[in-house]
C-alpha cells in the first residue's frame, strides 16, 4: 500500500461517498487509487466549484464534505470556496497535492504554500511529511471539521509521500488532541440562570443562526418554541429553522430581513441568540440589542461569545445537548400579549411593492415557485438582489434554505445544489441566481451533464449586478460604474441547447404559475430564465 491508497482508505473509514475536485500531476497518485474504490468523482469545471459542491452536500447530509485538487493554481483556486466554508461554519476536509518535498521552498512548478496562503480561514492544516501519519492525519482532519464550531480542514499532501509505502496502516479508533477539546455541554448554572429568567420574562424571543443547523438542533429548538409559545425569529444562516409560516416564526432580520421581525428582536425582554454570530448583516446596531433586555448568547464556539456584543448570561455549548437540557428543566411563563403584538407587527408591517407588470416580479415568483416545491425541497439561493428577495419570500415548509451568508460568494449557488442532489438524490433541488452571479458558475452545466446531476437552475436575469446597482442608486445617485452586463451576458436559450438542457423564459406574471408547474413537472435538469425589471429594489 502506497500513501495514495492509505489516502483513500482513510474516506471509506470515514464513509465518503463522493469527491469533488480537478486532476493535476500532484494529485494524480490520489486519482489514480480512487479508481479501485466504491467512492464517486465529481469533475468540476474549476477548482472553487469543488468546494462550493463539498460543502452543499455537507450541509444536506451534516457529514463532511471533500474535495481534492493538485498544487499551486489548483490550490489556490481553492482558497475561495475554503474561506465561504470558514464564514458559514461548513464542515470540510480539502485535499491538496504538493510538489516533492525535498523540493518544497525551492518555487519549483506549480508549488505555493498553501497551508500558509489559508491560515487565517481554515480550523487547521496539515503537511504531511511521513506516509505513516496519514492514517493520524486524516481521523484528526475529519474530527476536527465536524466537531465544535464547524469548518474547513486541509490536508496538503507531497506526490512523493502519496507514492511513498505505508508500512503500518492502522486507522485510529478515536481521536486526542490535547489542545482540542471543544465544549459540548452547556454549564448547568448558566442554563439554570436561563430557565429562571425565562420564567420572568414578559416578551421573550429566539434568534436562531445557522448553528442551529449545524448541530442538527432544528426539532429541539421547534420543541421548545411551541412548547413555551416563545417566538422565533432567525439571521439568513438560519432560515428554515422554522418553517415560514409556522405561527411561532416571525421572519429573518438584519438590514435585508422583515422590518417586523426587527422590531421584534429589539422591542424583547430576553434575548435568546443560538449558533449566531451577533455579525453586522443580522445586527448593525449591537446597542439595541443589550439595551433593557436580558441577552442570552448560545454558541459552541466561544471565541463568538462576546466578540461583537457583551451578553448577559454567556451559555457555551453545542445547541442540541443545551436545548435537550432546557427541555428537562420546568417553568411557566405568561407573555400571550406578547404573542399578539408580534402577530400585529406581522400583519402591519408588511413591505409594499410596486412591481412594474411588464417584467417577472421576483418576490411573487418565488413565493409562487415555493408553494410548487415539494415539502422537503432544498432550495439554493446566490447572492445578489436574489439572495435577498429569496430571503424574504421563499417560503420553507420542511427542506432547506441554503445560502452563503458570511461570505456572500457570487456564483455559489449552482456547485452547492450539485453537491447537495448528490448528498441525497431524493431531494428536489432548486438553484436560484442572478445573471451575474449565473455567469460565475456557468461552467458546472457541463459537470451537472457529464455527471448526471438533475438540477434545475433559475437565472433571474435584470442585465445588471444588481445589487451593486441599488447601491450605487442609493449613495451615489443613478450614477452607474461597472454594473452593466447586458452586452456581454450570453443567450441563455442558446446556451441551454448547448448543454442539450431543456429551458424556459418567463417575460412576465401573466403564465408564471404554468410555465413553474412545467419546469418542475420532471426530475431533470432545466434552465429558466425569469426576466426582472432592470430598476426593480429589493427594498
Amino acid at each position: 500500500m502506497i500513501g495514495a491508497d492509505a489516502m483513500i482508505k482513510c474516506l471509506e473509514k470515514e464513509g465518503v461517498t463522493t469527491v469533488y475536485g480537478y486532476p493535476g500531476v500532484a494529485i494524480c497518485p490520489f486519482y489514480n487509487s480512487i479508481l479501485d474504490s466504491e467512492i464517486k468523482t465529481v469533475l468540476v469545471r474549476t477548482e472553487q466549484n469543488a468546494a462550493h459542491a463539498a460543502s452543499g452536500e455537507a450541509r444536506v447530509t451534516g457529514k463532511v464534505g471533500v474535495c481534492a485538487v493538485t498544487s499551486g493554481p489548483g490550490a489556490t483556486n481553492l482558497i475561495t470556496g475554503i474561506a465561504t466554508a470558514f464564514a458559514d461554519s461548513i464542515p470540510m476536509v480539502c485535499i491538496t497535492g504538493q510538489v516533492i518535498s525535498e523540493l518544497m521552498g525551492s518555487d519549483v512548478f506549480q508549488e505555493a504554500d498553501i497551508t500558509g496562503a489559508v491560515e487565517s480561514f481554515v480550523k487547521y492544516s496539515y503537511i504531511v511529511k511521513n506516509v505513516e501519519d496519514i492514517p493520524r492525519v486524516f481521523k484528526e482532519a475529519f474530527y476536527i471539521a465536524n466537531s465544535g464550531r464547524r469548518g474547513p480542514v486541509l490536508i496538503d499532501v507531497p506526490i512523493d509521500i502519496q507514492n511513498a509505502t505505508i508500512k503500518n496502516f492502522k486507522y485510529p479508533e478515536e481521536v486526542n488532541i490535547r489542545a482540542y477539546k471543544p465544549t459540548i455541554k452547556g454549564h448547568i448554572v448558566q442554563i439554570q440562570k436561563v430557565i429562571k429568567e425565562l420564567g420572568k420574562s414578559k416578551r421573550p424571543i429566539i434568534c436562531a443562526g445557522g448553528g442551529v443547523h449545524l448541530s442538527n438542533a432544528v426539532s429541539e429548538l421547534r420543541a421548545f418554541a411551541h412548547k413555551y409559545k416563545i417566538p422565533v425569529v432567525s439571521t439568513m444562516m438560519g432560515i428554515g429553522v422554522m418553517p415560514t409560516e409556522d405561527p411561532m416564526y416571525f421572519g429573518m432580520v438584519g438590514n435585508n430581513g422583515k422590518a417586523y421581525a426587527n422590531r421584534a428582536m429589539n422591542e424583547s425582554d430576553l434575548l435568546i441568540m443560538v449558533g449566531a454570530r451577533v455579525a453586522d448583516r443580522a445586527v448593525s446596531q449591537p446597542d439595541l440589542i443589550t439595551t433593557n433586555k436580558i441577552l442570552v448568547h448560545i454558541d459552541v464556539d466561544p471565541a463568538e461569545i462576546g466578540k461583537n456584543v457583551g451578553p448577559t448570561i454567556p451559555l457555551v455549548g453545542d445547541a442540541k445537548h443545551i436545548f435537550e437540557d432546557f427541555s428537562k428543566e420546568e417553568f411557566k411563563c405568561e407573555h400571550e400579549e406578547w404573542i399578539r403584538t408580534l402577530e400585529e407587527y406581522r400583519n402591519t408591517m408588511i413591505q409594499k411593492r410596486r412591481p412594474n407588470p411588464e417584467f417577472v416580479d421576483p418576490a411573487a415568483f418565488i413565493t409562487m415557485l415555493s408553494h410548487e416545491l415539494k415539502e422537503d425541497a432544498v432550495y439554493v439561493a446566490d447572492v445578489g438582489q436574489n439572495q435577498i428577495w429569496s430571503c424574504n419570500y421563499h417560503i420553507v415548509k420542511n427542506g432547506r434554505f441554503l445560502t452563503t451568508g458570511g461570505m456572500g460568494t457570487m456564483g455559489y449557488s449552482i456547485p452547492a445544489a450539485m453537491g447537495a442532489k448528490r448528498g441525497d438524490k431524493n431531494k428536489q433541488v432548486i438553484a436560484v441566481c442572478g445573471d451575474g452571479s449565473f455567469q460565475m458558475s456557468m461552467m458546472e452545466l457541463a459537470t451537472i451533464m457529464q455527471h448526471d446531476i438533475p438540477v434545475k437552475i433559475i437565472v433571474l436575469k435584470n442585465n445588471f449586478l444588481g445589487m451593486v446597482r441599488e447601491f450605487q442608486h442609493y449613495n451615489y445617485k443613478d450614477k452607474y460604474s461597472v454594473v452593466d452586463i447586458k452586452d456581454g451576458t450570453p443567450n441563455l436559450e442558446k446556451l441551454a441547447a448547448a448543454y442539450d438542457i431543456p429551458f424556459i423564459r418567463v417575460e412576465n406574471m401573466s403564465h408564471a404559475q404554468e410555465k413553474i408547474k412545467e419546469f418542475l413537472a420532471e426530475d431533470n435538469t432545466m434552465l429558466m430564465e425569469c426576466i426582472i425589471d432592470p430598476m426593480d429594489l429589493v427594498k
